[in-house]
């Protein structure tokens, strides 16, 4: 469900979670999901995109032209709910170097759970 983590994390957050570390677990596990969704792409196996992910082709075209025009940078947005997993899974299929798309997932990652405590702390 998206919006899960972030509902989980202000939760936490609210109830006396320590702010490094609701952000240092939120952003890992986001990122352990990307990397799944990244060796599906590795595997290159189209019919379990769609099961698993529900990821239609249409969605790996939006992909592929945010991949055109943006280049490697647009795994920055891999924490978008629509097209997060579709970049992620494009990246597997296009061989993108492991270091360099979880380097860029997780700046990505840490920066949307950083902004939400902050925002959340703040107001």
């Amino acid at each position: 469900m998206p919006g899960s983590s972030e509902l989980l994390l202000l939760y936490q957050l609210f109830n006396g979670g320590e702010a490094w570390l609701l952000v240092a677990v939120a952003t890992l596990g986001n990122i352990l999901g990307s990397i799944i969704t990244f060796l599906m792409g590795l595997a290159g196996n189209h019919a379990l995109h769609k099961r698993w992910l529900g990821i239609d082709e249409q969605a790996i075209k939006r992909a592929e032209q945010h991949y055109q025009r943006w280049g490697i940078y647009s795994l920055l947005l891999a924490w978008l709910p629509v097209i997060g997993d579709p970049l992620c899974l494009l990246a597997g299929l296009l061989r993108i170097n492991w270091k360099i798309f979880v380097v860029l997932v997780g700046i990505g990652k840490l920066a949307r759970y950083s902004a939400l405590v902050w925002l959340a702390t703040s107001v």
